[in-house]
């Protein structure tokens, strides 16, 4: 009996990931059946010719490279994973290596650049805003404050909380909205397809009907808490029948479910006005009006979820491959999935109840992220992380100056400038695979 046919190759590897390297996936790729191994030069990730992977100029250690020849007769230049050509990354078609950034160093240069151009930012959103204020009594406000000066009260008390609420609101829905985008294949998946918007939403505006609440600190915990009841129904009716949890019934699910909870909260913003008056500026999603006990009433969360998600780059990068591949690979994707779908809606459960729903930044910022970086999540999600914060503060910013003195809010504002910039993105060049 052949080798082969005792379920192994010549090599000693399953016929099952053997196959799976026929049609794109290096041998060396899958080598556990219960989890996805890096592996040595590139991992598995990269051999597999999907995000980020680079062409193989040859045997590496013995071992041949993507699209070489696999025990069996396959040729060289097969299919990879992703229907390309294996010497072809996943962004359009196009090498990742000619339509981001190749080497390390470049990226980290580029995050470095991000964080420096975020802190200038922050800096910015201390100054400007109703009156201008120095650069000088911003930082005294921080670190020499002055009860006395109205300036560094103005600063401590209004604009520093919105600051850091942004950027703790900002990476949480950039990092969920790219690891959506990764599980679900979906590359219009935002924080908001599995139902967390239209759950917090419902959440405060019935406590503040039924309840008669009027801080944030107050309803905040009802938004967490309805995001994450919304986000598990949802992903309980779309496990419903053969096949379990898939991205398609996810999706629907949460189309559903999303419309029903708005339909209800739209019944009760018309039944009573004095819920609209306390709702309407958190419906339109803003950093105002917020004191730093709400921040840090949800960092455990943030925290949490944006570490978990960092620490599961490589499971997305996987997933993002597709389904029958992360098996061959030995993935548990629904496991898997059920996972980073969990930090994920933890992360964005926490983010819109502290600043209420924010499009776009979920959306757009993954998308502007893998044009530059490619579409290996760890590179993604850490750019995510600055990216986000940066320009959801660059919105608020804007908000803040043009209808001086009064305000746009921040979520207009995400929607107003940040759609078109996204269209122009992909008129300049193909959106980057997910």
């Amino acid at each position: 009996m052949s080798a082969r046919r005792a379920g192994k190759s010549a090599s000693g590897i399953p016929a099952k990931v053997e196959e799976a390297a026929l049609t794109g996936t290096n041998r060396g790729a899958g080598r556990s059946t219960g989890r996805v191994v890096s592996g040595q030069a590139g991992g598995a990730f990269r051999e597999a010719g999907g995000p980020g992977a680079e062409p193989a100029a040859g045997p590496a250690g013995g071992r041949p490279g993507a699209g070489e020849a696999s025990p069996g007769g396959s040729s060289r230049g097969g299919a990879s994973a992703g229907g390309a050509s294996p010497r072809k990354g996943r962004l359009g078609g196009v090498s990742a290596a000619r339509t981001g950034l190749r080497s390390a160093g470049a990226r980290l240069s580029a995050l470095a650049a991000a964080i420096a151009l975020l802190g200038v930012v922050a800096v910015l959103g201390l100054r400007f805003g109703s009156i201008p204020i120095s650069t000088s009594d911003a930082i005294d406000a921080l670190f020499r404050y002055s009860a006395e000066s109205y300036e560094q009260t103005v600063v401590r008390f209004l604009r520093l909380p919105r600051t850091v609420i942004g950027l703790g609101v900002g990476a949480a829905l950039a990092v969920s909205g790219a690891a959506m985008q990764a599980t679900t294949r979906n590359p219009l998946a935002d924080p908001s397809i599995l139902g967390v918007n239209a759950g917090a939403a419902f959440g405060v505006v019935t406590a503040v009907y039924f309840g008669q609440m009027t801080h944030p600190l107050q309803f905040v915990w009802f938004a967490f808490a309805g995001g994450l009841a919304a986000s598990a129904v949802v992903y309980a009716i779309g496990s419903v029948g053969s096949g379990g949890a898939t991205p398609v019934k996810l999706a629907l699910a949460g189309v559903v479910i999303s419309a029903l909870l708005n339909s209800w909260l739209t019944g009760l913003l018309l039944f009573s006005r004095e819920t609209l008056d306390v709702v309407r500026f958190w419906l339109a999603g803003s950093l105002a009006g917020r004191d730093l006990s709400v921040f840090f009433a949800v960092l455990p969360f943030l925290v949490v979820g944006v570490v978990g998600m960092l620490l599961s780059a490589e499971q997305l990068n996987v997933l993002s491959m597709g389904e029958e591949t992360a098996r061959a690979l030995g993935m548990h994707t629904g496991r898997t999935r059920l996972l980073i779908t969990a930090l994920g809606v933890l992360m964005v459960g926490a983010a819109v109840a502290a600043a209420g729903p924010i499009g776009f930044v979920g959306l757009a910022v993954p998308h502007i992220v893998r044009s530059v970086v490619g579409p290996d999540y760890r590179w993604v999600l850490p750019f995510c992380v600055v990216v986000g914060p940066l320009m959801l503060l660059s919105a608020d910013i804007v908000g803040r100056v043009i209808a001086r003195p009064a305000e746009v809010q921040v979520g207009i504002v995400t929607a107003f400038v940040g759609a078109p910039f996204l269209i122009a993105l992909a008129r300049r060049r193909q959106v980057a695979d997910v």
